[in-house]
């Protein structure tokens, strides 16, 4: 029976469930959105969500007061990186002032190709991600013009091949034979081993 059982084990030990979730814990405020399986999503969940409450408790209270300094430290133990936990508190937590719970959002996306786990995005509410800016950031990348290699820059120096030289080139290369392409095997395969 499992009764009163809280918590799934994701199949590891307690210190290494815990650096999991801490891991994805930073990964979430990093990049606001991450992708992982479902369990692992539902027990990242409360997770941050304490983080985050612990974090708004700071906004009301004063610079330098004892309740500032508290949360910071709470938040610490779990968060490592300073980067990390000085956005949580300066962007993060003050956009859920209003807000009382319920600060991520868990989206099934289908079954991983490879062992048919389940996967889920979990995001933070409110996040600026925009899956259509990713698309025209690539875009944007791939019409950036295609830097010359060494070769390309020393004929280019020499006086070598132009570009529109090099179309005409292919064509008179395409009709030259291959190499070995003439060439008949005459002996047949042997059947069998040895």
């Amino acid at each position: 029976m499992r009764h009163r059982v809280a918590h799934r084990k994701l199949g590891r030990v307690t210190e290494h469930r815990i650096a999991m979730l801490r891991n994805q814990t930073m990964d979430l405020i990093r990049h606001e959105r991450i992708e992982t399986t479902v369990a692992r999503a539902k027990e990242l969940r409360p997770f941050v969500e304490r983080i985050i409450s612990v974090a708004k408790r700071s906004l009301n209270a004063e610079a330098g007061s004892a309740r500032a300094v508290t949360a910071r430290r709470i938040v610490a133990q779990d968060i490592a990186d300073k980067a990390i936990v000085q956005k949580l508190f300066t962007t993060i937590a003050p956009r859920y002032v209003e807000r009382p719970g319920g600060y991520t959002r868990l989206l099934r996306l289908g079954h991983r190709r490879g062992d048919a786990a389940e996967l889920a995005e979990v995001e933070l509410l409110g996040s600026e991600y925009d899956p259509n800016a990713v698309e025209t950031t690539e875009k944007a990348a791939a019409e950036k013009p295609k830097k010359k290699t060494v070769g390309g820059r020393i004929r280019e120096a020499i006086g070598g091949r132009k570009k529109d030289d090099q179309d005409s080139g292919v064509k008179a290369r395409a009709a030259r034979p291959v190499k070995g392409a003439a060439k008949k095997v005459t002996t047949p395969r042997k059947a069998g081993g040895a």
